[in-house]
């Protein structure tokens, strides 16, 4: 690695993201430079003009508006990374979208899958590649992404899957949510679960083919679930949130495996909760969250 780092952070105006910028920022040195990502360009320069004026902030913090469902802008983004500095060292892929109670989510799955999923891919297709030796790149997904969540007629679909099968699952599910014709095939209601496998499955793909490259040079990709975070992706769907953490809190978990030093060869391409590898075989269907609001 050299001396200045390049993090960047996607979704990141507000929740965990904008938590994990805070943190990067106070934990990185002056010469480094994070990268506040999202959609929107008012609450990008809001954020990042936010967290530069905290007291805590050592490193340069720059807002840059990307939308990750855009698989273009995320190429173009990481091209510009790798001319200008060689490449990035800390990549978070966070982004998510509102998903309410108040519409069906079938109306609402091609935005949130498009920006979860479609983000997911084409992060991990465009920066795996840009990551500079001591890298690491995380995807923010959940327990909810291990495969035993799904109905076993399903696993077939994303078990050992290369990163094309993912997407062609991804897209067979979206299909069937369009027609009405999910749950028939084992697909659950709660469209978050399917979503978080098929990103989990995303990064164990692209670990499969990149391990034997990666490890030695001392980098990282990985699936992290925070747990439960007090948010306002949340709040529409619990009821309950005594035990919820703040965004803040949530952070240090992540920023821990983000900063460091060596690679745990076995938490490679795994799913990671508080530095514990969960089982990718694990969870049973249909286990929901406790206090879940499902219509």
């Amino acid at each position: 690695m050299t001396s200045a780092r390049i993090a960047l952070v996607t979704g990141a105006n507000q929740g965990l993201g904008r938590a994990l910028v805070e943190g990067l920022a106070a934990r990185l040195g002056p010469d480094d430079q994070v990268l506040l990502t999202g959609r929107n360009a008012d609450r990008v320069a809001e954020a990042a003009g936010r967290v530069t004026a905290e007291p805590g902030t050592r490193s340069r913090v720059e807002g840059r508006v990307l939308d990750v469902s855009d698989a273009g802008a995320v190429a173009l983004l990481a091209a510009e990374l790798s001319q200008r500095h060689g490449g990035v060292d800390l990549v978070v892929s966070n982004a998510s979208a509102m998903l309410t109670p108040e519409r069906s989510q079938s109306e609402q799955a091609d935005d949130f899958v498009g920006v979860a999923n479609g983000g997911t891919v084409a992060m991990l297709r465009s920066f795996a590649p840009v990551l500079r030796p001591g890298g690491r790149l995380l995807v923010v997904a959940s327990s909810l992404g291990t495969l035993g969540n799904l109905d076993p007629r399903l696993h077939s679909l994303f078990d050992g899957a290369s990163l094309d099968d993912v997407e062609k699952a991804v897209a067979s599910w979206r299909t069937a949510l369009s027609t009405g014709s999910a749950e028939d095939l084992g697909w659950p209601r709660w469209i978050n679960v399917p979503s978080k496998v098929a990103q989990v499955a995303a990064v164990r793909a692209v670990a499969a083919e990149r391990r034997d490259v990666d490890l030695p040079a001392n980098r990282l990709i990985a699936s992290v679930c925070p747990g439960l975070i007090d948010t306002a992706l949340s709040r529409p769907w619990f009821t309950d949130f005594s035990g919820a953490q703040t965004p803040a809190q949530a952070a240090v978990a992540v920023l821990d495996l983000l900063l460091t030093e060596r690679t745990d060869p076995a938490a490679y391409g795994e799913l990671v909760r508080f530095g514990q590898v969960l089982d990718w075989h694990g969870g049973t269907p249909p286990r929901l969250p406790e206090g879940l609001l499902l219509p």
